[in-house]
């Protein structure tokens, strides 16, 4: 048995707390809740017309579940008892823990004192509102809440946040979502988020999972979620917040936890299939697709409407996504022009205009020919007229001749309406009794089936090796910063490609130097980060003069001056960067180079270790990648040897943890059987201090 099974499932209910107490005793009653519920006060007979006991020590018994709705002193009390009695498990409401951090100085012992008096006791929070088991009808809630209690053999999906006021708002939706469990994770003192998710997977009434994450507690916890839940065949998504600084400072004060870097945070939930989201809307609606019809085999999708306003705001809303609307093929094009009038013009999306309209058979043959083209999701447009003041009585042939193509084809199928109110939620569950999915809002649909079809495509690869910690943590080390020669010592005595070059003190040296390596030469300024912002590089010099001339107006910018080969046959530049983060270790940044980084944007981020496919599909995701491939006729690039470069790089990061920051900008990427070589190199190593 896992260890949060009483709690998360009990038979008996112990409830602590006078104002929020109430609550939880009459909705779990409302929810049916077929257990024993106790309610503990020192003075009340009853509440919510259950008999009151006076303490932990008066219980009839162990209760499997509690919560804790008293101050946060006397919260640490009650759990020890509760502790020392052998409970199952208990939510505890109070804040002022952890998170108080930086504004009360008795927050962090507090928590520390909590946790003791816990002892083995599984917690959940502290500053959280607790658990609703919609399945059993178990409730540890201080507060209203819009869900109904799931019916005896259904399945629902389970939602984790660490915001209990978005929990709140989620049970209030009207998409008709069904769900199975609700948790909050508070502090996550001692439970953390993904130990709760991987105990509610583990029921067979959770159909998919749904986490709103502002920090993650533990990168091998994820892990090991991940890999169950792909074993289990239950998708799951997150909506993970922390884009924005504002949003990563809000999240350290909120709930105490440490957020990574985005780029990180997003490449560690790619690693592990998990889709990421980025509104509440779209993780309800992509919640609601892996319900219904689990992760998608592909992405192609077809779409058909009866206005070409909306097959033009289908079609842009799928522009620059992973998933798309192919063309159709000729023999597919006549299949389907041959059920519709000669005015009709076919394409996907599909404009099947309204000569058909409340005419189901004809539309069936028209649905049919279209879904035969084994799209990996079909959606069909389509709002309802409000009910209130309007008939929805010519839609529902509409839906019967998506139905029967569906069946026809065995294909999946989602009704999407362009405006979410324009779905009565009872028509919602009628439709997913048909395993249609409603996905309400058409950016909404996309954002499902892209995380959908990223879930399957996970899934059909092997699974990702774990990720390499080894450098996380926060760094409390001196940084020693290595110029550009000594940076490029490092490298060359690991056996990466370096031009061949030398630290020079005088305009002599130099021009000696420059000889002696043979021309055309690069001559840069040494102990300056950023070289071509002051005018600290010249390039293709090409005599001796030159370089003595060059070399004087240099060598006042910086520390010396690094006199380096050039290198010929460049086709490509770019940044290969590693920074050290505080939770995933080293984190290996690639993209478009050269002195336009910043401006383009052109970037990938990978955990490390990262496989040669790892580093293949990241490169294949920039958008300079055609230039590698040869664009226009230009030479291309060796890519495998950028590729083993790459590798090697992340190599040298890993064997080295006391790395803080590795910037090669530029890695030049020659053309075939020619390499690529590192042009510049920034190294910053952390010392350990006394």
């Amino acid at each position: 048995m896992h260890r949060l099974e009483r709690l998360l499932r009990p038979k008996s209910i112990a409830v602590f707390g006078g104002r929020h107490a109430p609550y939880v005793v009459a909705e779990s009653i409302k929810l049916g809740f077929a257990g024993e519920i106790w309610p503990v006060h020192p003075t009340k007979n009853e509440v919510a017309g259950r008999r009151t006991f006076r303490s932990v020590a008066d219980l009839p018994g162990a209760p499997d579940a509690t919560f804790v709705g008293v101050n946060r002193h006397l919260t640490v009390e009650v759990i020890k008892a509760l502790a020392e009695r052998g409970a199952g498990g208990a939510v505890c409401f109070a804040a002022g823990f952890l998170e108080s951090e930086g504004r009360d100085d008795q927050g962090k012992r507090l928590q520390a004192e909590l946790v003791a008096a816990a002892g083995d006791m599984p917690i959940i929070g502290p500053n959280c509102y607790g658990l609703i088991n919609y399945a059993d009808g178990a409730l540890l809630w201080p507060d209203q809440h819009g869900g109904v209690r799931l019916a005896e053999s259904a399945r629902g999906v389970a939602i984790i946040t660490q915001s209990s006021n978005i929990a709140i708002n989620i049970t209030m939706q009207k998409r008709g979502l069904p769900i199975a469990f609700l948790m909050t994770a508070g502090n996550q003192a001692q439970i953390g988020l993904s130990e709760m998710a991987l105990c509610l997977i583990e029921d067979d009434r959770v159909s998919a999972l749904g986490l709103h994450i502002e920090g993650f507690d533990s990168v091998a916890g994820f892990e090991k979620l991940a890999a169950r839940a792909r074993e289990m065949k239950k998708p799951i998504i997150a909506l993970k917040v922390g884009r924005s600084e504002q949003a990563r400072q809000a999240t350290v004060s909120h709930t105490a936890s440490l957020a990574g870097s985005d780029a990180a945070s997003d490449a560690f939930l790619k690693r592990l299939g998990i889709a990421r989201v980025g509104s509440i809307p779209s993780f309800i609606e992509t919640l609601k697709l892996l319900h219904v019809m689990g992760p998608l085999p592909g992405r192609r999708l077809s779409a058909m409407c009866y206005s070409g306003g909306d097959v033009s705001l289908i079609a842009d809303s799928a522009e620059g996504r992973t998933v798309h609307f192919p063309p159709l093929t000729d023999q597919h094009h006549g299949c389907v022009k041959s059920t519709l009038g000669p005015l009709v013009a076919v394409a996907n999306p599909l404009d099947y205009n309204t000569f058909t309209w409340n005419n189901q058979p004809a539309m069936t043959e028209i649905f049919t020919a279209m879904l035969s083209g084994g799209f990996d999701l079909n959606m069909l447009v389509l709002d309802f007229p409000r009910p209130d003041r309007c008939s929805n009585a010519d839609r529902w042939p509409n839906i019967g001749a998506f139905d029967a193509a569906l069946k026809a084809n065995t294909a999946r199928g989602a009704i999407v309406c362009s405006l979410p109110e324009n779905m009565p939620e009872e028509y919602i569950s009628k439709l997913m009794a048909q395993d249609i999915v409603p996905l309400l809002g058409i950016p909404e649909a996309i954002d499902a089936a892209e995380g959908a079809a990223l879930i399957g495509e996970t899934w059909r690869k092997p699974p990702a090796s774990m990720v390499d910690t080894s450098a996380a943590g926060a760094s409390k080390r001196r940084r020693l910063i290595f110029d550009e020669a000594a940076a490029k010592q490092k490298l060359i005595d690991a056996g990466l490609p370096v031009p061949i070059g030398e630290r020079a003190n005088s305009a002599e040296d130099a021009a000696t130097i420059a000889t002696a390596l043979g021309f055309p030469v690069a001559l840069k300024t040494l102990g300056v980060a950023h070289k071509s912002e002051i005018g600290a590089v010249r390039l293709n010099v090409r005599d001796a003069d030159s370089v003595r001339a060059y070399a004087h107006d240099l060598l006042p910018l910086g520390s010396g001056i690094y006199v380096e080969r050039m290198v010929a046959d460049g086709v490509a530049e770019l940044i290969v960067g590693v920074t050290r983060d505080p939770i995933f270790g080293a984190v290996m940044t690639l993209g478009t180079g050269g002195v336009l980084v910043e401006l383009l944007r052109d970037s990938v981020t990978l955990l490390l270790p990262a496989t040669r496919q790892d580093i293949e599909a990241a490169l294949a995701s920039l958008k300079l990648h055609p230039l590698l491939k040869g664009y226009r006729g230009r030479p291309k690039a060796d890519l495998a040897t950028t590729i083993d470069t790459i590798a090697s790089i992340a190599a040298f990061v890993q064997q080295n943890v006391a790395i803080e920051e590795l910037d090669i900008n530029p890695l030049i990427v020659c053309a075939e059987e020619k390499g690529a070589w590192i042009g510049d190199a920034l190294l910053v190593i952390g010392e350990k201090t006394q």
